[in-house]
């Protein structure tokens, strides 16, 4: 129990970071109801943070999970070197082969009067890539502190730009800071280029305070030990595209399959990209919880009671995102009442398909626990292919459903997706690294969290009272917090 005590506490400190970025980042995201009237404006934004996951998954090719997974047989200076390298001098080459395709990458992109968009998002892109391996030592050497600490200031960077230009200078300055960009930028009008501004200045600030990691690092490349790095890795960049596939594809294709005319389907596009950020605190857990547990499966692997430490955490997890999923979905009616007192009720439209997208991760987050098997036995070819059915499933939903049910095609293609992903992988794992997880169990959280949601969304709906609302909300919460605090003591006395 010990070990599943230091998970939970590095997963605390990897979440710190990963809270204050989410957290921060949602703010400003609110803040574009108030900066920009019309949800359109920012559809544009939309589009590029849903291409910037994948990107990053070509920029690193799998080389972090490498990392972790060769440190535990060779030399680890050989290693870092070796994978530092070969960072290095692949970011060099994609990022000048996007520099030369940006203006036809821009048009692709529906952006076409701005591709200094393009130019921007291939700086973060650079500059995130060359400290991911920084960041994975830090992860692997147990410094979490450290690592929150390179987080939190690139964050506030970030922040502290958007705040500045797009809040504090024109708002009670009195300055045009949209005149100081046009200088660079001729043909920027809205200012939407300051969120990428600030996100490229924050990844630079946090690549300095990491140039610790990197002392004693040299050029060089160990091609034998490249060679092995690569084929184990090579299947978890499609592991890696599936995965962002699903979570992003609806936004990149909403626009283009919605059957709207276009400025109708850039409103519904600037609406849905703010309106499924709201499940962002299962995100987080999910991002905490993968931050600290990758290096402590690898590490936990040789001990032999490592299915049982695995099965445990499981339960907790689910536990914690049912948790989540509650609080998401019971309380989501205040969003609501906060856009319609600021006279923004056309970003409401969408909060309803919420909780499909609160229960999808929580599935996501079942099935990247359910996923340490095929790392663990080098079968990541099988984690290849169960991500290749979910995109298949996700893409064919979103194109099937959404130009009927627009944002519900969209939350029911991505829950069907995770579903199927987390049956298949259980499936795989059950055969090759059987782990004796608590399924009866497992299964009650998700029937009784939903069922607290199903009853709660009745209620809301018949009584008209946001009091009742809320009421009724608090007690269904704080009945499955009780109820899954004794779930864990019962835990703890199993496992003594």
């Amino acid at each position: 129990m010990s070990r599943v005590k230091k998970l939970a506490g590095q997963t605390l400190w990897y979440g710190l970071p990963t809270i204050a970025s989410r957290f921060l980042g949602y703010l400003m995201n609110l803040s574009l109801p108030l900066i920009f009237a019309q949800p359109a404006t920012t559809a544009d934004l939309t589009q590029l943070y849903a291409l910037i996951p994948f990107l990053n998954i070509l920029f690193t090719y799998g080389l972090e999970t490498a990392y972790f997974r060769f440190a535990q047989q060779t030399d680890r200076s050989t290693l870092y070197n070796t994978l530092s390298t070969s960072l290095l001098i692949s970011t060099f080459f994609l990022s000048v082969g996007l520099w030369l395709v940006t203006t036809p990458l821009a048009s692709l992109l529906g952006m076409p009067l701005h591709p200094e968009y393009i130019r921007w998002m291939i700086g973060i892109l650079a500059l995130d890539t060359i400290a991911s391996l920084a960041f994975a030592r830090l992860r692997l050497e147990n410094r979490p502190r450290r690592y929150a600490f390179a987080r939190l200031s690139g964050i506030l960077v970030n922040v502290l730009v958007v705040t500045l230009f797009l809040g504090v200078l024109p708002h009670y300055a009195g300055i045009d800071t949209i005149h100081w960009i046009r200088q660079i930028h001729p043909k920027e009008e809205s200012g939407i280029v300051y969120y990428l501004i600030g996100n490229a200045l924050g990844s630079g600030v946090t690549l300095l305070l990491l140039t610790k990691q990197f002392r004693g690092w040299k050029a060089s490349i160990d091609r034998q030990l490249w060679n092995r790095v690569i084929r184990y890795s090579l299947p978890l960049i499609v592991v890696g595209l599936g995965g962002i596939a699903n979570d992003m594809m609806s936004r990149l294709i909403y626009q283009h399959v919605v059957d709207l005319p276009a400025e109708q389907a850039r409103h519904e596009l600037g609406v849905f990209g703010n309106i499924i950020r709201l499940s962002i605190a299962i995100t987080i857990a999910i991002q905490a919880f993968r931050l600290a547990a990758e290096p402590f499966f690898f590490r936990e692997s040789s001990e032999a009671n490592a299915p049982q430490t695995y099965a445990r955490i499981m339960r907790y997890f689910v536990l914690a995102g049912c948790a989540l999923f509650l609080l998401i979905s019971l309380y989501i009616d205040l969003v609501g009442w906060f856009f319609e007192a600021i006279d923004r009720g056309e970003w409401v439209e969408g909060l309803y398909i919420v909780p499909l997208f609160a229960i999808g991760n929580v599935f996501l987050g079942i099935y990247y626990n359910l996923s340490t098997w095929y790392k663990l036995t080098d079968r990541n070819g099988w984690g290849a292919w169960i991500t290749l059915i979910g995109a298949l499933i996700t893409i064919g939903l979103n194109i099937w459903l959404i130009p009927t049910y627009h944002y519900l095609g969209a939350a029911l293609a991505t829950v069907s997706c995770y579903v199927v992903m987390m049956v298949l992988s259980y499936g795989g794992g059950q055969k090759f690294y059987p782990v004796p997880y608590p399924i009866k169990k497992i299964l009650s959280y998700l029937a009784i969290s939903i069922a607290l949601v199903i009853v709660h969304r009745w209620i809301a709906n018949n009584t008209q009272s946001a009091w009742m609302n809320l009421g009724v909300a608090t007690v269904f919460l704080t009945g499955f917090l009780g109820y899954g605090w004794s779930e864990i003591q019962r835990g703890r006395k199993q496992a003594a």
